[in-house]
């Protein structure tokens, strides 16, 4: 396991004086607040099927709880800010009213959003564009001093899997990152991690050299987020569907803890718990 590197990685998050140790890998739980992601499993439309997932998730021991009201999968139709914050809004009022110490990222890209969802208690800003797609997001996030997670993509999710093309994909993230980074610091941001994007403009192979290559993004000194859960990269090299692609997810998180993973975004959070624990009883006893 990674359990050393040469690089000092930062490993805690200041969630609204909320701190997370990071040294031990967390968990992250998805709930979708959509008609169409990608795995039907992890919608929940009504605010009541949305506090039982809640519910569900941090009895099984969640670090944190992820909340998306706008689908990014392949495709995906595009809606506006307001009916994206009505699905939303409802939901965090409703886990911070039941479970106040559950933590709360927003899955999201529009600033507007961000910043309604933080207002009503959530945590943590989770942006699949890296600020590429609301120009006010940097200086919101800074502005708000929460956790921002700064993934990659290219384009948008109707035109991204058009924009898998790299001449070195890990070279390019990399140099995604450290712009975007020192663009973050410049304004003030704080507690930034790191997202390579996994199926977000990158075909199936340029997803696994990432993720052998993940280790080397410690160069950067920020914790990573590593999202595969039931991504076409697993079930489509296995020949089976996104319902049926646990046990390979499994696989491959592991491999990402090994790798030095900080946070895994899941949708089944049991299986995930069970693989950072085995791991940290390898690591306590090599």
């Amino acid at each position: 396991m990674a359990k050393d590197t040469f690089f000092h990685t930062k490993a805690t998050l200041n969630a609204r004086g909320k701190l997370i140790d990071l040294s031990v890998p967390k968990v992250m739980g998805i709930i979708n607040l959509t008609p169409d992601s990608f795995y039907a499993g992890s919608r929940k439309n009504a605010v009541d099927e949305a506090l039982a997932q809640a519910e569900k998730m941090l009895a099984e021991g969640a670090d944190f709880l992820d909340l998306g009201a706008y689908s990014s999968r392949p495709n995906a139709d595009d809606i506006s800010v307001q009916e994206e914050t009505d699905r939303l809004l409802p939901v965090v009022e409703a886990i911070v009213q039941k479970f106040p110490e559950a933590v709360l990222s927003i899955d999201t890209f529009r600033s507007k959003v961000a910043e309604t969802a933080i207002q009503a208690g959530a945590h943590i800003i989770n942006d699949i564009s890296g600020g590429q797609l609301d120009e006010a997001m940097f200086e919101t996030v800074a502005k708000l001093k929460v956790p921002y997670i700064l993934m990659h993509m290219k384009g948008n999710p109707k035109t991204m899997n058009q924009l898998a093309v790299y001449d070195d994909v890990f070279g390019e993230v990399y140099d995604y990152f450290a712009d975007k980074y020192q663009r973050l610091k410049k304004l003030g941001a704080t507690d930034v991690v790191l997202d390579p994007g996994f199926g977000f403009a990158k075909t199936h192979p340029q997803g696994y050299t990432l993720l052998n290559r993940l280790e080397e993004f410690h160069a950067l000194q920020l914790p990573l987020l590593v999202g595969v859960s039931r991504k076409r990269m697993i079930y489509a090299q296995l020949d089976t569907t996104a319902e049926e692609a646990l046990n390979g997810t499994t696989v491959l998180n592991t491999v990402a803890i090994t790798k030095g993973a900080s946070i895994l975004r899941v949708h089944d959070v049991t299986p995930a718990i069970q693989a950072v624990k085995l791991l940290q009883c390898l690591r306590n006893n090599s």
